[in-house]
């Protein structure tokens, strides 16, 4: 390759390219490796550094400024995750013939068990609603999709009429990587969506904007913030004092499903995960639930009771 080629903004933008083009990453994950390797770059701007000159310790140095200035573990750990990525892209594409990559550690995250809703409180989420407002049946689809399918946002932001297929029960989802999986649909979610569709079908719908399935009130299709702002205010409404998010909804979702005793592998493809891993994040059960099983099925205690 050309100097010219080798500077550390071409080979950015090589990098991105290929992530676009050959990965098919979503925007939102295109855009946070470009933050991630951006902050790699400002580093060794610094330190008058090329990004092929790199070494294991030149990595180090800028895995503890992240620190030094104040980004959290779990920020630091994907930032780094983006730069493993990177030097991968470099040794893939003969930049480089070793990755430097390889024996760096990430900070040490503790156990994180995001909070979860039970289906009583997912039914308080729900009856919280006023559906005199005209958004009202919409707002309670939302609530039961994502608790029935345990959608990410933006694939069910994203969720177009042509991806639901009623006689079959399932729905066709896009997810991260442009991967496709197919999600079973609860008769519960698609009671609430008969029940939205009424309004839908009365609004005036924006070019280009027919196939979506959730639209706001001018027609258009719905964005991440407006379902976040919309389930902070029903748990308000309801009386839930826990932190909700979408992904609030996506994690009762799998904890509901390994309570009622689905296999983590059935989970991690319902859910789109790529690593079991990432699963078992998903997958707290209460101390309680955990007490009560083995009091409750453990055969030393059915041989006490008897």
């Amino acid at each position: 390759m050309g100097a010219d080629k080798k500077t550390n903004e071409n080979i950015r933008q090589q990098f991105l390219r290929y992530l676009k083009l050959q990965r098919g990453l979503s925007p939102n994950t295109l855009s946070a490796y470009e933050h991630d390797v951006e902050k790699l770059l400002t580093f060794l701007a610094g330190e008058n550094l090329h990004v092929l000159d790199v070494q294991l310790s030149d990595l180090q140095r800028f895995a503890a400024g992240l620190h030094d200035v104040g980004i959290g573990p779990r920020s630091q750990c994907r930032i780094l995750s983006g730069v493993r990525a990177f030097y991968r892209f470099l040794v893939l594409d003969d930049y480089l013939d070793q990755d430097p990559t390889e024996l760096l550690e990430s900070p040490v995250l503790g156990e994180h068990l995001p909070e979860f809703l039970t289906p009583a409180e997912v039914d308080r989420l729900k009856d919280s609603i006023d559906l005199s407002k005209p958004e009202g049946h919409r707002n309670r689809a939302i609530i039961e999709v994502l608790f029935s399918c345990g959608l990410r946002v933006s694939e069910l932001v994203n969720l177009k009429l042509s991806q639901i297929f009623r006689k079959e029960q399932f729905v066709r989802i896009l997810g991260k990587g442009s991967k496709e999986r197919l999600v079973p649909v609860s008769e519960m979610a698609f009671h609430e969506i008969d029940l939205y569709m009424p309004w839908r079908n009365s609004l005036k719908i924006k070019p280009g904007e027919e196939d979506y399935l959730f639209l706001n009130r001018r027609g258009a299709h719905l964005t991440r913030t407006m379902i976040l702002i919309m389930l902070k205010q029903q748990a308000d409404e309801a009386g839930i004092q826990k932190t909700i998010s979408p992904h609030t909804l996506r994690h009762s979702f799998a904890t509901a499903l390994l309570e009622g005793g689905a296999d983590l592998r059935v989970i991690q493809a319902l859910l789109g995960h790529e690593s079991i891993g990432t699963t078992e994040i998903y997958t707290h059960l209460s101390d309680t639930t955990l007490r009560e099983a083995v009091l409750e099925h453990h055969p030393r205690n059915l041989k006490w009771e008897k």
